[in-house]
């Protein structure tokens, strides 16, 4: 009998974004004896700010975050039409070149593979140039996939990092500033302060398609700096970007039961249902990868862990719903206006994923912020349960 040919590698994962390379960190810090590549055509990390707050992550994996954070704060900002308010809750943010250098310091280069992979298998990653790698355990950690059978709308945004002629005046960041020019859809400006004279400005929208116009969000970014009182002296980086924002569907449509090739992140439909918001999902993959690398149904593992926090993003889907499908594009913001009125406790919960059953009955009772019949309208065929 002949002897199966010895694999290139342990792991392959292929996607540099921020669920494959927190993959890597955490594969290279707790399992060294392992052999792991990273496939990524661009840049590791692409060109992203990702943030977060403490509650976001267990306190067991902050390990894994924690070397990456570049600005901190310790509370932030919200500001609606008839209602401001600041919260006491840690904040932090991550930019992609930090987590290029960790992955460039924590593999060594010959590991890191600047190519495009055209075919996945359970075993074998095929590059565009006929190259072709082969490994234990492939994970694919390519972004977002095909989403034509589910139902979701999207934010997207344009952001700038533009440093501020005599400073901005900022001490902390205003996640929220909903107090803009409602485009269809929900829209809010986001600032984070990064130091004196530099400040983070995103503009952002909720809106049914996918369609941007850069262009004209920039022009969007310049005017309210120009409200703020602010003169902007150079523009340091901009950042553009669409996150998912699901309102049903079905799990197997994303990741069919026949496909047996292990993902994680965006990919396997780890984020939030009404954010897009991917971190504190692909902090807990990654987190667990390394003892379940080990295991003989590694994919079916992964695979089996994302259907069930599918399932448990059913309240966020009908939020998301109710948002879309409920509330005129205009007055969208009054959903969050009244969110942001509620404890801090269950602010907090909410953005990590982990809203309790009083927290859901809370937000949906009172006086809803849209007609009751449109609410029941809206949720009726979808297959949020």
């Amino acid at each position: 009998m002949t002897a199966a040919p010895t694999p290139d590698c342990d792991i392959a994962i292929v996607g540099g974004g921020l669920a494959g390379g927190l993959a890597a960190l955490a594969l290279a810090g707790r399992r060294p004896d392992l052999d792991v590549r990273l496939v990524e055509p661009g840049p590791v990390g692409g060109n992203h700010l990702w943030s977060f707050f403490d509650g976001d992550v267990a306190p067991g994996d902050h390990w894994l975050v924690a070397p990456l954070i570049g600005h901190r704060w310790e509370g932030y900002d919200v500001a609606f039409p008839g209602h401001r308010r600041g919260l006491a809750m840690p904040y932090n943010s991550i930019e992609s070149e930090a987590l290029a250098r960790a992955v460039a310091a924590a593999l060594p280069a010959e590991r890191v593979i600047a190519k495009l992979a055209c075919e996945l298998t359970p075993g074998r990653v095929r590059f565009d140039d006929g190259g072709v790698l082969t490994a234990r355990h492939v994970i694919d950690a390519r972004g977002v996939g095909d989403l034509s059978a589910i139902d979701c709308g999207w934010q997207k945004f344009v952001g700038q990092a533009v440093r501020i002629e005599g400073g901005h005046g900022l001490d902390r960041p205003i996640v929220m500033d909903a107090r803009v020019e409602q485009i269809d859809g929900y829209r809010f400006v986001y600032c984070l302060p990064f130091d004196a004279e530099t400040v983070f400005v995103e503009d952002t929208y909720y809106r049914d398609d996918a369609d941007l116009d850069v262009a004209a969000v920039r022009e969007r970014i310049a005017d309210y700096c120009a409200a703020q009182g602010w003169a902007v002296d150079a523009v340091a980086r901009e950042e553009v970007g669409w996150l998912p924002v699901v309102m049903g569907g079905d799990f197997a449509a994303l990741w069919p039961a026949e496909d047996a090739v292990a993902r994680i992140g965006v990919r396997a439909g780890r984020f939030h249902a009404t954010t897009g918001y991917s971190l504190p999902d692909a902090v807990r993959t990654a987190a667990a990868l390394p003892t379940l690398v080990d295991r003989p149904d590694f994919a079916a593992k992964l695979r089996a862990d994302a259907a069930a926090a599918w399932r448990r993003q059913r309240f966020y889907r009908l939020l998301a719903a109710m948002l879309f499908r409920a509330a005129d594009p205009a007055e969208r913001y009054r959903i969050f206006e009244r969110f942001y009125r509620l404890s801090p406790a269950l602010i907090a919960r909410f953005y990590a994923g982990a809203s309790t059953r009083r927290d859901m009955v809370r937000v949906l009772s009172g006086r809803p912020p849209v007609a009751v019949g449109r609410a029941i309208g809206a949720i009726k065929d979808l297959k949020w349960l």
